[in-house]
């Protein structure tokens, strides 16, 4: 796994790993703002081989899945970036009609939040199946 970008490092809580790479929280806890870096140096998503590419979609179902059943979020937000953080991520994000942003893109809109409490944090780890 290449080495994991300052800024990503400075915006979010590792939370562990997935079987495409590194899962990512954003510390602000206005929404489950998740993160994935798959294990790659490439910097576009659809560059990558075909089964590393389904491996990263299965976990973005996954999370999108989770996010959805487990925390009732309504609708899930996707997307694949890298303007600023020239490291290949991925943004899986709950959205709802009453979260502090909507319906703008939280990309420049989320305003400052609580963080998440470290028994969040660990309970978000079990229930996705990571090592706390």
């Amino acid at each position: 796994m290449p080495e994991l970008h300052p800024q990503l490092l400075a915006d979010c809580h590792q939370l562990g790993a997935m079987a495409s790479g590194e899962l990512l929280l954003s510390r602000n806890a206005n929404l489950h703002w998740f993160i994935l870096v798959p294990d790659t140096d490439m910097a576009d998503l659809l560059d990558l081989p075909s089964a590393q590419l389904q491996q990263v979609l299965t976990d973005c179902r996954y999370l999108s899945q989770w996010l959805k059943q487990a925390r009732g979020y309504p609708k899930v937000n996707f997307a694949g970036l890298g303007n600023v953080v020239p490291q290949m991520h991925l943004h899986v994000v709950g959205r709802r009609e009453d979260d502090p942003c909507w319906p703008q893109p939280v990309w420049g809109n989320l305003p400052p939040g609580p963080v998440w409490q470290p028994d969040v944090l660990d309970l978000v780890k079990r229930e996705l199946g990571l090592d706390c």
